[in-house]
This record gives C-alpha cells, structure tokens and sequence, in this order.
C-alpha cells in the first residue's frame, strides 16, 4: 500500500511542486489549502503524514498539530512542518506542539523527501522501501551507500541525491529547470551550469570500470537513467 500523505499550503505553487514530487516518488497524495479543510480531509481519510504549514487561512498550522495531537487516534500521524520561521524558540514550539520534524523554507525537494522518509521510517517502518534498483545499480538510502555490480560507487551528497532522484524513476528524462527544482529548491539560487557540473560527477564516478553509460542525455531535454 503506497503511505498517504496530505499537504496543507495555502501557497499553490508550492503545493502544487509538492504534490507533483510526492506522486512521482510512489506516494498517494492530497492537498488541503488551509487548517479546516486540512481537519476535515483528515477525518475523512487519515494520512500516514501531513506536510504541514506554520502560517494558514482559517486555522494555523500550530492549531492543526494540537487538534490532531489532543485525539488518541491520531497519534501515528507523522507530522512534518514547513514555515518561515527559523528561529529556534519558534522550533521549539513547533516541536512541543507534537510536530516530528520541521523544515525551514525555503528548501529543496529532496531534502523534504529525505525528511519525509525519515520520519516515515520510525513511525510506520513497513511503508518505505529503503533499497531503490536499477539494472546493476543498487541505491540504499539507510547506509547511504551506491553499488554497481556489486562494487561500491562513492559520490558526493548532491551526487547521490541526483541518482536517488533518477532511480526513482527509471528512463525518465528530467529537464535541468526540474533537477534545479528537485535537487537545490525553487528559491536557491542556482546557475544551469551547476546541473551539468552534477550530472557529469555523477556520470564519470558511476560509470567508471563499466562499459555502459548509465546516464543518457537528451539533447534539449535533459537527462536520464538508462532503464534499457
């Protein structure tokens, strides 16, 4: 069964982002756009997780958390929460409302699956696949390790957030705009250039002592793992 998580954020853009990478990564997702809404999509369904906003219409995030948190049946639901606010009194109180983890915005979307899995992994170890495989390419996001053919492939942690991105999803071609997107965030400042400097450590570290390319470029698309 794929875990269910519910987004609540107000910003549609962002939920939007959200709930793209959430089902592309196997996850069923929905999206609540402010606290009531999320309160009553909850008691309707009750998610695995909830990637909760600080700051919402109607009822905020911190009111959610201490709704679901007062309810004994809620008390497996992970609770993740976005915000502005990085200040550590304000974590604190995030923390103390009976939030899992939290997340300071602006972030990258693989940090916030990293996070998500994370999370996952305590309070309902069976629904996270830790190992994800590609023809000879094993990633393993417990040990954080990468091997090919049995050999152990060492790369970098932006190296190996692009391959876990790309495994994900086998033979996917990934614009440079969405690896921006995926790997460093909407509101990081980035240059293109940087992907292509990414993708080529990846590419000569995973490739080295194999006769095979394992990552495919496509002309004004982008790039891909090889699923052939």
């Amino acid at each position: 069964m794929k875990p269910y998580v519910l987004i609540v954020e107000d910003e549609d853009a962002l939920a939007t982002l959200l709930h793209y990478n959430l089902e592309q990564e196997g996850y069923d997702a929905a999206i609540a756009h402010d606290g009531e809404e999320a309160l009553l999509m909850v008691a309707e369904r009750k998610p695995d997780l909830l990637v909760l906003d600080w700051m919402l219409p109607k009822l905020s995030g911190l009111e959610v958390c201490r709704c679901l948190r007062a309810a004994k049946a809620n008390a497996d639901i992970a609770i993740i929460m976005l915000t502005a606010r990085g200040d550590e009194p304000e974590r604190i109180r995030g923390l103390d409302t009976g939030a899992d983890d939290y997340i300071t915005k602006p972030f990258s979307v693989t940090e916030l699956l990293a996070r998500l899995r994370a999370v996952l992994r305590r309070v309902h170890p069976t629904l996270i696949d830790e190992t994800l495989t590609c023809r000879d390419i094993v990633l393993d996001r417990a040990t954080r390790k990468v091997t090919r053919k049995g050999q152990e492939v060492p790369l970098g942690p932006t190296e190996f957030r692009l391959l876990e991105h790309f495994i994900a999803q086998p033979g996917r071609v990934f614009s440079r705009a969405q690896l921006m997107d995926a790997i460093w965030g909407t509101e990081v400042d980035v240059e293109i250039r940087t992907v292509d400097v990414h993708v080529g450590r990846l590419r000569k570290t995973l490739n080295a002592n194999h006769p095979y390319d394992a990552i495919r470029t496509v002309r004004s698309a982008g790039y891909a793992l090889r699923a052939d």
